[in-house]
This record gives C-alpha cells, sequence and structure tokens, in this order.
C-alpha cells in the first residue's frame, strides 16, 4: 500500500513538473501593431511612384554603404567571381592538371623494369639492395631479452 502511494505521489509530482516547463516554454503572442508597421496611405499614387520606389529599411551588403544599387552589383560581382570563377573553374582546372610529380611515368617504368627482371630470370628485388657492409648489427649482448620478429 505504501508502494502504491509512493507512486501516486510521484506521479503527481512528475505531472506538476511538467506543466510548470510547459509553463516556461509557452510564450505570450502580443498582437499589439507596431510603430514601423503602421503607415498612413499616401493620397494619391502615380506609376512614377512604383517606378522608383525609395528603399525604406535598405541594409548595405557591405560593399558601399551609401548607394543601394552600387552595393548590389558590388555584391552580385564578388559572388560571381568567388564561386563561379574560383570555385567552379579552379576546381575544373585543379582537377585536370598534368601530373607534375610523374606518378603515372614512375608506376610505368616500374612495372616494365619489373618485366624486364622476370624475362632475364632475375631477382625482382636484389637481396644485395643495401650493402651489407654498411649496416651495423648490434650484438646478442646488446640485444639482451628483446623479441626478434622476423
Amino acid at each position: 500500500m505504501s508502494a502504491l502511494f509512493r507512486l501516486t505521489n510521484r506521479a503527481v509530482a512528475l505531472q506538476r513538473s511538467l506543466v510548470a516547463n510547459q509553463a516556461a516554454v509557452v510564450r505570450a503572442i502580443n498582437t499589439s501593431p507596431k510603430k514601423d508597421e503602421t503607415i498612413t496611405a499616401p493620397t494619391s499614387l502615380t506609376t512614377e511612384d512604383f517606378a522608383n520606389p525609395s528603399p525604406k529599411n535598405w541594409q548595405s551588403y557591405g560593399f558601399d554603404y551609401k548607394d543601394q544599387v552600387e552595393d548590389r552589383k558590388a555584391t552580385k560581382s564578388t559572388f560571381f567571381v568567388t564561386v563561379t570563377l574560383c570555385l567552379v573553374w579552379g576546381s575544373f582546372y585543379w582537377a585536370y592538371l598534368p601530373d607534375t610529380q610523374f606518378r603515372n611515368w614512375a608506376q610505368r617504368e616500374g612495372f616494365l623494369e619489373l618485366r624486364r627482371r622476370e624475362l632475364a630470370g632475375v631477382d625482382l628485388v636484389s637481396p644485395n639492395y643495401v650493402d651489407p657492409a654498411s649496416i651495423t648489427l648490434p650484438s646478442d649482448e646488446d640485444l639482451g631479452d628483446t623479441e626478434i620478429i622476423i
């Protein structure tokens, strides 16, 4: 019985915390009109007013802070140069660059040398590639209990 009582108390506490958290998340909606949204309509509109609208809330892109037309031109030309010329054409150019480090040539020469050695019946890699006299190996006393894996 006491376990049931504790369970119902926990359930009630859980419901209270959920309601409190939900109340904190829900925000009130303000429906009052804002100052910037309420304007008086002009009494007479002409076609010139529609052809030349005034930029009331214009924000600059950072290229020209005084002239909207120059700011737009500078923005569009900058994005054209960076995206089209640098990213697109630059990636195309980089992808089709010639092999400047001769990787293809080195691989082709390696295959030709292997083929020549196979036909001649010589070892593919010479066991004396490095002169054995130039190699100094440690003595058994220097190695001690070191495990040597061959």
